[in-house]
């Protein structure tokens, strides 16, 4: 496939051709065409790694019509969710996460990683669906399914989540998850995912320190946890938001120490910002973790959208650019930087090759139809052009009609 007058994120006017991976790239009209080229005149287009979402809920998107959350706030989600999660079917579960991972896809995200919850309130149902999903778009989005081990809400109920995490674990699952700082006893919440994503071979993925609390230290416990033990397997922690409350040196320390460890930390700005500080009235803070103090210690960021339209998060488009423009306005990133969060550090996160336009690079690039780098991150009405191992996956063409007397009135 040959991609004609493309830019990149350096501003070079480049012809770029691809098969599972970048086979050549020259400047502009410099790439004759062969017989077996599929060729994309992209002119006008930016070439963008193409990014990934590190934390989704498939199993939950596209609810929020079915259970407002009445307080707005994470016990509030919780609550809705509860109320809705033990009638759903398999079928339920299977068809909307297929319609959300659509959404991602077209709007150019190739890869995605989901949580699914496990625990007493929901078994292993929500494993099962995802992982009949992963197989059924294998080709065409790379689906990771993290089992999240669900905190105790009832005596034994403990026993019971350790008993179904290592249930979803012989089903097949890709990552061992779960939630500490929501546990009564948040050092038997990280042990639980720790131990068993440590006894099995699987990476760890955890939601971590979902809290404005400036005491919550659960970002620092698992980096330490990490470098004491030679945790080989990757780790990620997600969310991290009482980072961006503690004090700078604070900060900073912990960010050192989480790049030391090899800890990818996952910012989820649209989530976080909806539901956290609404106890303040005023001074309300960013829910948002740390990321200048992380990317300054050369950690690994990177930043997805989380929920989509269920009650943790009513709104949500599935779109890597939403992500990224909110780490501009709320976390002080330049565009570049939210745009690396989104997509090389994302697939980093997630232990996958990053897209690069150079030869060699895996071919996982979107193009979008913008006049700046900036106009290409801002825009949710662009034109797209979605590429994977070499091939267009998905595209979105965008037609604007003025008709001519509202154009001559205004």
């Amino acid at each position: 496939m040959l991609l004609r007058s493309v830019t990149d994120l350096d501003g070079r006017l480049l012809d770029v051709r691809t098969d599972d991976v970048v086979t050549d790239v020259a400047p502009a009209g410099a790439l004759e065409v062969r017989p077996d080229d599929e060729v994309h005149d992209l002119a006008g287009h930016h070439l963008l790694p193409a990014p990934a979402e590190p934390h989704a809920h498939l199993d939950k998107a596209l609810t929020s019509h079915r259970a407002p959350n009445r307080t707005g706030d994470l016990a509030g989600a919780i609550e809705a969710i509860r109320t809705i999660a033990a009638a759903f079917t398999h079928e339920d579960l299977v068809d909307r996460a297929t319609r959300a991972a659509h959404e991602y896809l077209a709007n150019g995200t190739t890869a995605i990683r989901t949580h699914a919850d496990v625990g007493a309130h929901s078994g292993t149902r929500h494993v099962r669906a995802l992982l009949e999903v992963r197989e059924a778009l294998a080709g065409l989005v790379d689906v990771q399914v993290v089992a999240l081990a669900s905190a105790p809400w009832a005596p034994g109920e403990a026993q019971a989540n350790a008993r179904l995490l290592e249930e979803a674990v012989d089903l097949g699952v890709d990552l061992v998850g779960g939630a500490p700082h929501m546990w009564p006893d948040r050092a038997a919440g990280l042990e639980l995912s720790f131990e068993v994503a440590a006894r099995r071979g699987l990476p760890l993925d955890l939601h971590t320190d979902e809290t404005l609390d400036p005491t919550a230290q659960g970002l620092l416990h698992l980096a330490q946890r990490v470098r004491a033990t030679g945790f080989a397997h990757g780790a990620t922690a997600s969310h991290c938001v009482s980072l961006g409350v503690h004090p700078l040196e604070v900060a900073r320390a912990t960010a050192a120490e989480v790049a030391a460890a090899g800890v990818g930390v996952v910012a989820l700005p649209q989530t976080n910002l909806y539901l956290q500080g609404r106890e303040s009235t005023v001074a309300t803070p960013r829910g948002l973790t740390a990321v200048r103090a992380l990317l300054d210690a050369g950690a690994t960021l990177g930043a997805g959208g989380d929920n989509l339209r269920d009650p943790f998060n009513p709104m949500g488009r599935a779109d890597a650019c939403e992500a990224a423009s909110l780490l501009v306005t709320s976390g002080h990133l330049s565009t570049r930087e939210a745009w690396h969060a989104v997509s090389s550090g994302a697939r980093r996160c997630m232990g996958l090759p990053v897209p690069a336009v150079a030869i060699g690079s895996v071919a996982e690039f979107l193009a979008v139809e913008a006049e700046s780098l900036d106009a290409a991150v801002a825009g949710a009405g662009t034109s797209r052009t979605v590429i994977s191992r070499g091939r267009v996956v998905a595209s979105t063409t965008v037609q604007r009609v003025f008709p001519a007397r509202a154009v001559a009135q205004s």
